[in-house]
Formats: C-alpha cells, sequence, structure tokens
C-alpha cells in the first residue's frame, strides 16, 4: 500500500509506527509542520527505506513561519520530499493570509530546479495554490484531502498532478463526487493520520485498504486492480525525481 500523507511525528509512538510500515511494505511518506520538526524527527526515520520524511511548513503554523524559514533552506537537500505546504484560506486560517503567500512563495523558490515531490495544503485556495504550482514550473506535486470545485479537478489534472484520498473523504457525499471526477492515473491514497479516526482510534497506514476498496467501488473496478493503479502511480512520481 502508499500512504502519501501521514504524520508520523505527531503519533505516540512513531518509530513503532514506522517499523510497521516498513514491515508491512507500506511506502510511507511522513509530513512535517515546521522545518525544526523534520530537523528533529529525521534522525529516528532516515534508517527506514519504505518511509521517508517531508520537510513541512504547514499554513496554519503561519506565526511561526518567520523564524523557521532559514531552517526551511538549510534542510531541503536532506529529502526529496516537501510537505505539508501550501495555503488555508478558510475561516480557520484566513487572517494569515499575507504571511501564508509570502511563505509559499519563498518556498516554492527555494524548490525551483530541484526535483521534489510536494504534498499539498489548498483548503478554500485550490486556485491559487495552483496559480502558484504553475508560475514557479513545480512538476511533482499531491492534493492532499482535496475539498475545492469539481471543476478544477480537470485543470489540476490537465498540469500533472495528483490527489491523496483519505477515509474521511470517502464517508460524505461531496467526497465521493470528487473522488469520481479524478482519473485512476491521478489518485493515490493517504491516511492523514493521526487526525483521522478509524475503528474507534488514530488511524494508521497498515488501515488504508480500506480507502483502497472503496475508491475502487466508486470506479467500477476490482480492489485488486485499484491496489495495483496507486502502486504505479506512486512508482511513476518517484521515477520523476530521477527526471
Amino acid at each position: 500500500m502508499v500512504d502519501a500523507h501521514c504524520h508520523l511525528d505527531l503519533y505516540p509512538n512513531p518509530v513503532t509506527i514506522a517499523e510497521e510500515c516498513e514491515k508491512l511494505g507500506i511506502y510511507t511518506l511522513s509530513m512535517t509542520n515546521l522545518p525544526s520538526h523534520f530537523k528533529m524527527g529525521f534522525p529516528h526515520l532516515s534508517r527506514f527505506k519504505k518511509v521517508r520524511m517531508a520537510l513541512g511548513m504547514h499554513p496554519l503554523y503561519a506565526d511561526r513561519h518567520k523564524n523557521e524559514l532559514s531552517l526551511f533552506a538549510e534542510c531541503v537537500a536532506q529529502t526529496s520530499y516537501i510537505g505539508e505546504v501550501g495555503l488555508d484560506f478558510s475561516k480557520e486560517g484566513i487572517a494569515s493570509k499575507a504571511r501564508q503567500i509570502s511563505t509559499f512563495e519563498f518556498v516554492l523558490n527555494e524548490l525551483s530546479g530541484k526535483n521534489k515531490i510536494l504534498s499539498l495544503h489548498s483548503r478554500g485556495a485550490e486556485e491559487t495554490v495552483l496559480e502558484y504550482l504553475i508560475e514557479y514550473n513545480i512538476k511533482n506535486a499531491i492534493f492532499h484531502w482535496y475539498s475545492g470545485s469539481i471543476k478544477l479537478i480537470k485543470d489540476i489534472v490537465k498540469a500533472g498532478f495528483l490527489f491523496s484520498i483519505n477515509s474521511a473523504m470517502i464517508k460524505t457525499k461531496v467526497g465521493q463526487e470528487v473522488i469520481k471526477e479524478i482519473p485512476l492515473t491521478h489518485i493515490l491514497t493517504e491516511s492523514d493520520g493521526p487526525f483521522i479516526y478509524y475503528q474507534n482510534r488514530s488511524i494508521k497506514p497498515s488501515d488504508l485498504h480500506h480507502v483502497e476498496k472503496s475508491i475502487a467501488m466508486l470506479h467500477g473496478i476490482a480492489n485488486t486492480e485499484m491496489s495495483t493503479i496507486i502502486r504505479e502511480n506512486f512508482r511513476k512520481q518517484i521515477n520523476l525525481l530521477q527526471a
């Protein structure tokens, strides 16, 4: 399985979860919310082959961005994975819009000319995030927990970007409509653990079989075929890092 967006560092036992992912062969991208979190966690996860830590600058941590910018630039060379980064123009994030944009521009500028995979937060700012990705010539990105318009999906796909689907999305009618609109070639799975609950506990990467099953049902294909497609989509993303 593939978990394209998980916050291992926020579990009570991140190394134990990472060891489980490694044992089960689950490719897991572990997001961080700030560069200081990345720097703290990286030594603990660097030994794993299937678990990779991403360098993040979460938009909802905008009040802390200023003091983290130089550390972000310092850490970029340590990983091929960037996340969680992006913009949040929802009621929760709109007050820090200016700082978020400034930070996002800084992040994208730092990534210019570098092969990285980005995992994007875009709540309430989907069109703006897409515009910035195109402006900064970003080639390899995944829209995490997409909640924007159905219409914009075609533009995101046309730009070559993917979407990571989680269990919260498959539970709602709106989420199901989003999933059905995304071409199979542009779908990955994510847990977004530990924030989402599954069977009365925080979800883990090893629980993603039920997300694969639901996506397969919505697209009218077999579960095994869906699993193969997701692995192939992820493999193509990894191959782009070598391009």
